[in-house]
């Protein structure tokens, strides 16, 4: 007995290394921040080296990066929620286009040459903002409804809105654009207020998934459908939520736009909500559910500018452009993938 020694010493394999140690205090995004930067990076060296001038350091060209992503954002923020219940919207981008025609409709002035309602010119600016957040929150609502009531799958649902709601737009306007809006309501598009906008949605969002119950059952949602369910969750009542914010949220970034191009056309909004999409997953959003962070996807979004504006800055085709793109958001969902596989 006496020739054995009692140590209180954790062996070796179990205790944490200091790289695990400072690896876990890091934030959930610092990958996708430093991801960021390196694209920033390597535009600004090509700049150089292909037109001779700096890519960053350009005020324009900025502005008009994060103009892009504002209204990018402002739909990948109700995109982010929808995934992380294992769901997918395909009809944002359309609800845009619907969302800006109807605004404009009742932005008119007096002076347009042929308004749509001669008698509802000169409106308040709040009543077209109200009216085309309204029209998406509405859209949202169909979709979550018919998810949750019929059984059609997500991806068919939401198709069957982005087509709907184009034809909409197209057949309200007869393909014809509608202008002379109001300095009132364009007012909400102008200057930096887009950015705002969108940085205010963002930090609701933000909190209300992260220190909500209604952010607790999303993921849980996402999570196990089936154990939420269980547990007590009212799993048809927040995916009508979640869809219902996704298509509000569509009409609001369908009022931005409209007011910072001072018009409403059908064609508005094309592939936005593909954008989306590939902000949410760039940003950490698992397309499996029950993953994704509104920080995570705001840095997606500013990716996705970046590449944009970068490609057309070196001179890029706009049809190659599109190809990276694709190419981007499957290398991106593979990721996820995966990491999902690793993870089981």
């Amino acid at each position: 007995m006496s020739n054995m020694k009692i140590t209180t010493e954790q062996p070796q394999a179990a205790r944490p290394s200091l790289f695990s140690q400072r690896h876990n205090k890091l934030p959930k995004d610092t990958g996708i921040f430093i991801v960021m930067l390196g694209v920033a990076l390597i535009f600004e060296l090509a700049g150089w080296y292909v037109r001779d001038q700096s890519f960053l350091l350009n005020t324009n060209r900025l502005v008009l990066i994060v103009l892009q992503v504002a209204i990018i954002g402002i739909i990948a923020v109700g995109v982010t929620q929808v995934i992380i219940t294992t769901g997918i919207d395909l009809s944002s981008g359309s609800l845009i286009a619907l969302t800006a025609v109807v605004v404009a409709s009742l932005a008119q002035t007096s002076d347009s040459l042929s308004p749509m309602f001669p008698s509802l010119v000169d409106l308040p600016a709040a009543v077209p903002i109200i009216a085309g957040i309204g029209v998406g929150t509405l859209c949202g609502l169909i979709n979550g409804v018919l998810i949750t009531k019929t059984g059609i799958p997500p991806f068919i649902a939401t198709l069957g809105m982005m087509v709907s709601a184009r034809g909409l737009a197209q057949y309200y306007t007869q393909g014809n654009p509608i202008s002379f809006l109001s300095d009132g309501f364009t007012a909400v598009g102008q200057g930096a207020m887009p950015v705002v906008i969108f940085l205010v949605v963002a930090l609701i969002f933000h909190i209300a998934l992260k220190h909500t119950r209604y952010g607790k059952y999303v993921y849980a949602i996402g999570g196990n459908m089936t154990s939420a369910r269980v547990s007590g969750i009212n799993v048809n009542k927040y995916l009508v939520i979640v869809y219902t914010i996704a298509g509000g949220l569509a009409g609001l970034a369908g009022v931005v736009l409209a007011a910072r191009v001072s018009t409403g056309q059908s064609s508005m909004g094309m592939s936005y909500e593909l954008d989306a999409i590939a902000a949410a997953v760039i940003g950490g959003s698992s397309l499996m559910g029950g993953v994704g962070r509104i920080t995570g996807t705001l840095i997606g979004a500013v990716i996705l500018g970046l590449i944009k504006s970068g490609f057309t800055f070196v001179g890029v085709d706009a049809y190659v452009q599109d190809i990276i793109k694709g190419i981007i958001i499957v290398a991106a969902v593979s990721i996820d993938m995966q990491r999902n596989r690793k993870k089981r």
